[in-house]
């Protein structure tokens, strides 16, 4: 399919579509979406798909990248190929997790920039996320230090800017993937995401425009994992 919509603007709540393609009655491909797939520790968008024809709606309960399309299943059939739709986006709930994809990375920055962390897993969610990554000491008191550190770059106001470059060109910028596994396998273009000095990291989450946008972090807890695999749990506010 053609790049996804929320990719260049994650701030689409709306938008016109057709019905590409329907399977088992309720798994939708749409020419273009916004709608973001589960994927990379962001859940999947929630929302509806109005037929124009006759107003019905449709709720998105689930959305996933499957052989390369976004599909996104509706909670009962009846949607057609070709159907011109009106697709609407859980905003509450988007927005929230683009508070919290962004805090990810700049917490993940500070994490990797005053300790050399690397970043070995994420779960987002609205009310509360986690970051797992690789440290030798397990301090509390040092990851609180780094969650203080990141509410100062959030107050700082610093725009959430991305650009699009080729593997080959990603792979001679040293320190670019923050990810112990290093950059995703199967992607001949990368989106990078640049935050100020801070943050510059392939990405295909959505994220707010500014870090001010998402708020403060809030630490809840951090568990030691065993050998050097840390886990620190936040929320926002």
């Amino acid at each position: 399919m053609k790049r996804a919509l929320y990719l260049d603007d994650s701030y689409i709540k709306e938008f016109e579509t057709r019905v590409k393609t329907v399977k088992d009655g309720r798994f939708i491909v749409l020419d273009d979406t916004a709608f973001y797939p589960r994927s990379g520790g962001q859940p999947h968008d929630t929302g509806r798909i109005t037929r124009k024809s006759d107003g019905k709606e449709f709720n998105v309960v689930f959305v996933g990248k499957f052989d390369g399309d976004i599909s996104h299943e509706v909670q009962e059939p009846g949607l057609q190929e070709g159907d011109q739709v009106i697709c609407s986006i859980d905003w509450e709930r988007r927005y929230k997790l683009m508070r919290m994809h962004t805090s990810a990375h700049i917490l993940c920055s500070v994490f990797h920039n005053e300790a050399g962390a690397l970043i070995t897993g994420n779960q987002l969610d609205i009310d509360k996320s986690r970051i797992d990554f690789s440290l030798e000491d397990f301090d509390k008191e040092k990851i609180i230090e780094y969650v203080n550190k990141a509410n100062e770059i959030i107050q700082e106001d610093v725009p959430v800017e991305f650009t699009y470059i080729t593997r080959e060109e990603a792979e001679k910028q040293d320190g670019l993937s923050k990810l112990a596994k290093g950059l995703p396998e199967g992607i001949d273009e990368l989106r990078v995401i640049t935050i100020g000095k801070y943050d510059h990291q392939p990405d295909g989450g959505t994220h707010v425009n500014s870090t001010k946008e998402v708020g403060r972090i809030i630490f809840l807890k951090a568990d030691n994992k065993g050998k050097t695999n840390r886990r620190a749990y936040y929320t926002l506010e």
